[in-house]
């Protein structure tokens, strides 16, 4: 592992009311605690007011739901300010397409405009199904969460690879490298990663069989050496995910293949997670130091224990997208110039941290761990600790901009803290 540190949501009870008033005393409660205890409880209840009586509920149409899973939308953070533009995006708002092998449903620029790095997709296969033959203008990246898939590819000198991955396992296919990805078990499912937010673009994804029907029968003739009459059942129009039988060829060729530092694969699932600094959980890097042909997309896979703390930083080098695979986090973006925004994540949510934003991730979850990935448009992971920052800076300096006593600056951790344990 490189070592960073070195260099859906549930509900339980009644929902409120969005059109009940929240001065309603709760019975039994003391007439003095009364004003305190409502407006305290305003943001549970999904209502935008706080401690000191700013804001006022709802009368007019609201989802009910969706305020109650963003709580900070409605004014929680006291420390927000400013317009900072939305950095998130849910799947569960994109539109999912419907195949007979499978679904895949995306997160693209038009979705979340602020990502103009990376998009993203669920992808899911039926044992059997294929990601039909493809290549796509922009570098392709993907992590299996459930079942496990075949991928095979060919790059420009002929070499191949054929390689099965099972949950938690990578790939990476440079840009116009020729694939295709067969589910394995009865249900497969993968997050898929694309270095340009706007994958959606006309001339990005290529599908073999959709060019074979749009070129001329007697020019396919002449090209591979057979007779036009066996192109009369390629698919029109082409699938995008084929029914199929799982692949038993075995593949050879003189140009041998694509492995080492070469391999379009890195087996995750092979590599203990390294816990890091600060004691919080694991957090695993793959960038092209130890998965070499990734030379577009850093990721990280991180697991963090609940009420744990990703540490205040920022990335100097990148934008960071980010996919929640479970659990439930809040995370405040600092833009700068005073501009400060936070967010409520769960399981399925995206989002997007802006090119050097300093930012935290904390898990809100009393017993539940939170994981989610990080995705880079770079060749590496790097991030500069906040804390590690200024406890290397003169204490001096640290203390006439800060205003804080000496004996505190002089205290702080001179290592990252990673991730942080909960309280």
């Amino acid at each position: 592992m490189v070592a960073l540190w070195a260099s859906g949501t549930s509900f339980a009870g009644t929902v409120a009311d969005p059109l009940r008033s929240v001065q309603e005393t709760p019975p039994g409660a003391s007439k003095h605690l009364r004003p305190v205890r409502e407006k305290r409880q305003s943001f549970d209840q999904g209502q935008p007011i706080d401690a000191t009586g700013k804001g006022g509920p709802f009368s007019g149409g609201t989802n009910v739901e969706l305020d109650l899973q963003n709580p900070d939308n409605l004014g929680a953070q006291s420390t927000d300010n400013g317009i900072v533009v939305n950095l998130k995006w849910s799947f569960s708002d994109s539109k999912t397409r419907l195949l007979k092998g499978g679904w895949v449903r995306e997160q693209v620029i038009t979705d979340l405009p602020a990502s103009r790095d990376i998009s993203a997709a669920q992808q899911h296969l039926k044992k059997g199904a294929i990601r039909e033959a493809h290549w796509h203008k922009v570098a392709e990246w993907g992590f299996v969460y459930a079942g496990s898939v075949i991928i095979s590819a060919v790059d420009e000198e002929g070499k191949f690879q054929v390689d099965t991955l099972v949950v938690g396992d990578i790939w990476y296919f440079p840009k116009g490298q020729a694939h295709t990805i067969q589910g394995l078990e009865d249900e497969n499912e993968y997050l898929l990663a694309f270095d340009d937010g706007d994958f959606d673009a006309t001339g990005t994804t290529f599908n073999v069989d959709d060019w074979i029907t749009h070129t001329p029968k007697s020019i396919l003739a002449k090209n591979f050496g057979i007779d036009e009459s066996v192109f009369d059942t390629v698919p029109k129009p082409h699938p995008y995910i084929a029914q199929g039988n799982v692949s038993v060829a075995n593949v050879t060729g003189p140009n041998g293949k694509l492995e080492g530092n070469s391999s379009y694969v890195y087996h995750l699932s092979q590599i203990p997670a390294p816990k890091v600094p600060g004691g919080g959980g694991t957090l695993s890097i793959i960038d092209s130091r130890n998965f070499p042909i990734s030379k577009t997309i850093a990721a990280t896979v991180v697991h963090l224990e609940p009420k744990g703390l990703r540490e205040l930083h920022w990335h100097p080098n990148d934008e960071e997208w980010l996919y929640f695979h479970k659990g439930e986090a809040r995370a405040t973006v600092f833009m700068g110039t005073s501009l400060a925004r936070t967010f409520d994540f769960s399981a399925g949510d995206t989002a997007v941290f802006p090119d050097n934003s300093g930012h935290y991730i904390e898990n809100t979850s009393e017993t539940e761990e939170l994981v989610w990935i990080e995705l880079y448009k770079s060749e590496r992971v790097a991030d500069i600790s906040l804390t590690q920052w200024l406890a290397l800076t003169p204490a001096d300096i640290v203390v006439d901009t800060l205003k804080i006593p000496l004996d505190v600056v002089e205290k702080l951790k001179k290592e990252k803290q990673v991730l942080i344990a909960g309280k």
